[in-house]
């Protein structure tokens, strides 16, 4: 039996009415710039450097890294030579990036000093998400069609170990609380557990009322994950301290990546039929869905900084178009 109460659920497919139950847009439009590269490409994940104040978008299908600066909403370097780019992580001990290439099943590491490529790791098939474990001086990258989690260790930048599954895995994150990686195993509806201090799997978790458990993302100070569950359009809240399913809300199609605001208190989903979902967590027992944000259609990413609560979504269309743009949003809360 599930204890949390969740309040301000809409039925499925209710975009209109999730639209007027609240007087007031939950994200406003704030600015918008061009990207270099081809329009009408799709784009994948992005993540944001604190420490230089860069926010670093993967053009998946143009095969290019966007290095934007925050304090300016400018490009300081477009990195070509990464084919088919879907996850990006920053690194910060050697000041370096790492990215997924699908297009070469390969780990790209950048150096951000240099702004090119420095070294090439061989993977395995589908290389998507990654999750950095500073303490541990690893990353965790999910070969999705390889069923399998490649291990990185940062110093040496080399794969250390490869772990195996019966499921394609989804987007991993690292836990800075409970010191452990997560990684979602899609196919079987499953959370699983790594400790990063020994590489092994401690826990799998059966996560009820999701299907497809592919994007998350994690709220480590309340021992909460959400989980962007594709199969049924719905956003899963994990209790990580009881290992199961405590709410379920209804998205707009298309769920992919997830982020969260703790400074909010609020989870950003970016659905590629047309909406950024908005959720807000009362506290750790009680969420509310507050609206399906129409932005353009294809936006499958989204990124969002701590700092100024704004979130960054690129797109490859704009008004029926093809394009290259990042649309910067800003979070309305009164």
């Amino acid at each position: 039996m599930v204890a949390t109460v969740v309040v301000g659920v809409w039925p499925r497919d209710s975009h209109v009415g999730a639209q007027t139950a609240i007087a007031h847009p939950a994200l406003r439009k704030v600015a918008e710039f061009e990207l270099p590269g081809p329009p009408g490409k799709r784009f994948d994940y992005l993540t944001i450097d604190e420490d230089d104040h860069y926010l670093l978008s993967a053009h998946l299908a143009a095969g290019l890294l966007h290095v934007i600066d925050l304090r300016t909403n400018t490009v300081v370097k477009t990195v070509s030579g990464v084919p088919g780019v879907e996850g990006v992580a920053y690194v910060a001990e050697g000041k370096k990036v790492y990215t997924s290439n699908w297009g070469e099943n390969k780990i790209g590491v950048i150096d951000l000093a240099r702004m090119a490529v420095v070294k090439r790791l061989p993977t395995e098939t589908k290389p998507d998400g990654i999750a950095y474990a500073a303490p541990f001086h690893k990353a965790y990258v999910s070969n999705e069609r390889a069923k399998a989690e490649s291990v990185i260790d940062v110093k040496t930048d080399t794969i250390v170990k490869v772990l195996r599954f019966d499921s394609e895995t989804g987007v991993p994150q690292y836990d800075p609380i409970a010191r452990k990686v997560y990684v979602n195993l899609q196919d079987q509806n499953v959370f699983a557990v790594i400790d990063p201090d020994s590489d092994v799997v401690v826990g799998r978790y059966p996560v009820d009322g999701c299907q497809g458990n592919h994007g998350m993302a994690i709220d480590a100070e309340h021992h909460r994950a959400f989980l962007s569950c594709e199969g049924n359009d719905t956003l899963t809240v994990f209790d990580l301290d009881a290992h199961r399913a405590i709410a379920h809300l209804p998205m707009a199609k298309g769920a992919d990546v997830v982020m969260f605001d703790p400074g909010l208190g609020r989870i950003y989903v970016a659905c590629s039929s047309g909406a950024i979902s908005v959720f807000h967590m009362e506290d750790p027992a009680h969420f509310t869905k507050l609206q399906d944000v129409s932005v353009e259609p294809k936006i499958h990413s989204l990124a969002v900084d701590p700092r100024t609560h704004r979130v960054y979504a690129p797109a490859e269309q704009e008004k029926g178009r093809p394009a290259s743009k990042m649309f910067v949003y800003e979070a309305v809360t009164d």
